[in-house]
């Protein structure tokens, strides 16, 4: 009775469990990529808003005048040109999410919305007064409070709290400023749809080429195996010819076709025994006939095809564009960043870089100078070097306190050019100083 054969489960295949294993990976890259970039534009808007009411706190102090005189009491003014558009735009901007109290919590004025946010308890205004007031005047972080809170619809403000004084400096009072968070929960929420079509795409594209580079892996090797079932005792002469890689697969059709030699030496010493045994008596002898079934080798490693999924890894990854700051720092570190190099000035190239920063210093209180020769010719890329004078002086200008200053100083000692960036801010801890090339180190 002849044998059933059952046909092979296609998810028992080598081919499919490459494929399955690389759509894994390639799934888990994918989001775990898109993850990355949903966390890092949550942190952009999230500093984006920080900032926004860092600006518009700054800004009050230039606005709200708050005096108190004797007999008279209390009173709290808006200065501003209200024929300026500008200026009653911010003032009106500040006062949409607004509160403004007495160092016990007395409301003296708030915004409708800030009514809908809830109005903060006086326990928790007398207590934020108090750590502000016992906190050192250098210490803004911990006059400084910041909360997350929702109206009765669910919308999301971040509020920023603190306190100010009146003209003369001599009572404290509590402010809260704050703004809606509905824009940055739309733009992350669309973020991660429009990733989901992008990342279920390229896993069901990348898929489909795991599928077809998996099966042209594959095909040296059922080639082989094709090859050994033609193979009988009756045709050991039959050699399967080798793909000139010098790879695994070669090694392994070597390997075969040589097990395949001794087999036919074999076969042909049992031939001219049974030929010579049959001479010498001179009695039928039934011709010996036997079949060879060969077991199939296949390579168990997946060296070779894990070359070839990281080859279309990196094919995909190319599509992707979160950073380009990044590219260029990777280009730079392995030296494919190709320079324009150029006798450039270098002194007229720190002037240049030292007068767009004058107006950011003098906004933030620091005294930027710079100390140049007349001329300092050097064979540079330009844009790297001012890229490069930016980067030290931003960070300069980022970490000195109000009052500080920095200084930029260039010297020219032949055949070198040294530029110093110095500045009066808090420095680097030394801990810190071996990471300071490292990349995003903080």
């Amino acid at each position: 009775m002849a044998r059933k054969r059952r046909p092979r489960r296609v998810t028992r295949g080598l081919r499919f469990r490459l494929t399955a294993s690389y759509a894994l990976f390639f799934a888990i890259l994918l989001i775990g990529v898109a993850a990355l970039f949903r966390a890092r534009l949550a942190t952009v808007l999230d500093d984006q808003v920080h900032d926004a009411l860092d600006q518009e706190w700054a800004a009050v102090k230039g606005y709200l005048r708050i005096e108190i005189y004797k007999g008279t009491g209390l009173e709290w003014h808006w200065y501003y040109d209200s024929e300026d558009p500008d200026e009653s735009l911010i003032v009106e901007r500040i006062r949409r999410i607004y509160l403004l109290t007495d160092a016990s919590g007395n409301v003296l004025e708030r915004s409708n919305t800030y009514k809908d946010i809830g109005i903060d308890k006086p326990e928790l205004i007398q207590q934020r007064v108090r750590l502000a007031l016992a906190s050192p005047q250098q210490d803004a972080a911990a006059k400084t409070f910041w909360t997350e809170r929702r109206d009765h619809n669910g919308a999301a403000y971040l509020i920023r709290a603190g306190i100010v004084f009146d003209e003369k400096h001599q009572a404290p009072f509590y402010l809260a400023l704050g703004v809606p968070l509905a824009n940055n929960e739309i733009i992350l929420r669309q973020y991660t749809w429009f990733a989901v079509g992008p990342v279920a795409g390229a896993l069901l594209l990348g898929s489909l080429l795991g599928w077809f580079m998996a099966g042209r892996a594959l095909t040296p090797v059922l080639a082989v195996a094709q090859a050994a079932q033609r193979i009988s005792g009756s045709n050991l002469s039959l050699r399967i010819p080798t793909r000139e890689a010098n790879d695994e697969l070669d090694y392994l059709v070597l390997t075969f076709n040589r097990m395949i030699d001794r087999l036919e030496a074999s076969f042909r010493q049992m031939r001219q025994f049974s030929t010579d045994v049959s001479h010498e008596l001179r009695t039928p002898i039934t011709a010996i006939r036997g079949q060879l079934e060969v077991a199939l080798f296949t390579a168990k490693t997946t060296e070779q095809y894990r070359d070839a999924m990281v080859n279309a890894l990196q094919d995909i990854d190319r599509l992707s564009q979160i950073v380009r700051a990044l590219l260029l720092l990777s280009q730079a570190e392995s030296g494919q960043l190709a320079l324009q190099k150029a006798r450039v000035d270098l002194s007229g190239v720190v002037r240049d870089v030292v007068d767009q920063f004058q107006i950011p210093a003098e906004a933030a209180g620091v005294r930027l100078s710079a100390t140049t020769p007349p001329s300092c010719k050097a064979y540079v890329d330009r844009v790297q070097i001012e890229r490069m004078i930016t980067n030290l002086l931003s960070n300069a200008l980022k970490f000195t306190p109000e009052r500080g200053a920095v200084q930029i100083t260039l010297r020219a000692e032949e055949p070198f050019a040294e530029l110093v960036v110095e500045d009066t801010g808090r420095g680097i801890p030394k801990q810190h100083l071996p990471h300071i090339f490292d990349r995003f180190y903080r």
